[in-house]
């Protein structure tokens, strides 16, 4: 088991590429935290993870603030007594990107707050932790919105902050034995991809699915597991000497 007795911190684990993580790591002898803004979902990945046998922590919280990052970090510390992984995984959608550059000031600082600072805030506080044990692997989601225009401007430049963010820090915390890399999912079947967090229905859902996997050489949209994979893959010691890179997942719709 690639982390045995690791203990790693999963945001927005109660759906979607979050939930599919936890659960891998779990399955990979990991200690894992839950933590996500929706009770019933975090609850819901939890009695998934525990199916491993995994040991398990939840913590509901808003981590896009400095209060709700700084209780996730704290329980986690004081459960398991440090942190090895951190994944900024926790995220919402633009969803609408017609004139998405025009998009309100409340949608532009709730986007870039959720996306993008609680990215810098859940790393500003995990990473004296996994200082103090000599090593550790941040892995944040980014977006191929981050590469091209979709998705929304307010979206994409979250995500373009991310990978920015990850290239930056990646070398200032390389001395310290902390490795940050980024993960870029493209047309991927997610509860924020397909449109079912913003109320559309199964037959609209798969014909946005279709209209996504059309556009990607593969033929198909992706999976929250391929995403998994490519954190898991990231975080491990496999990758010991990989950091402040992007790993694209999309099927190869950028080089298309």
């Amino acid at each position: 088991m690639r982390f045995r007795d690791k203990v790693v911190i999963v945001t927005g684990a109660g759906s979607g590429f979050g939930r599919t993580t936890a659960a891998r790591f779990a399955e990979e002898g990991a200690k894992v935290v839950i933590s996500d803004i929706d009770a019933d979902g975090a609850h819901t990945s939890a009695g998934l993870v525990t199916g491993s046998h995994a040991e398990v922590e939840v913590v509901v919280g808003d981590i896009s603030t400095m209060a709700g990052a700084a209780a996730m970090v704290e329980h986690t510390v004081t459960r398991f007594g440090g942190i090895d992984v951190l994944v900024n995984n926790a995220g919402i959608a633009q969803f609408d990107s017609t004139g998405s550059w025009d998009c309100t000031e409340e949608v532009w600082d709730r986007l870039l707050q959720v996306d993008l600072k609680s990215v810098y805030l859940c790393s500003k506080l995990a990473i004296p932790h996994m200082q103090a044990r000599g090593r550790g692997a941040i892995v944040n989601l980014s977006s191929i919105a981050a590469s091209v225009s979709i998705g929304g401007a307010a979206y994409a430049a979250a995500k373009g902050g991310i990978v920015s963010y990850t290239r930056h820090a990646a070398p200032e915390l390389a001395p310290l034995g902390i490795r940050m890399n980024c993960v870029a999912p493209g047309f991927m079947r997610s509860p924020m991809s397909t449109g079912e967090r913003h109320g559309l229905g199964p037959e609209e859902q798969e014909a946005r699915l279709a209209a996504m996997g059309a556009l990607v050489p593969m033929g198909h949209t992706g999976s929250p597991m391929d995403i998994a994979e490519a954190v898991l893959f990231l975080a491990s010691d496999e990758a010991g000497y990989i950091t402040g890179q992007e790993l694209v997942v999309d099927g190869g719709y950028l080089v298309r």
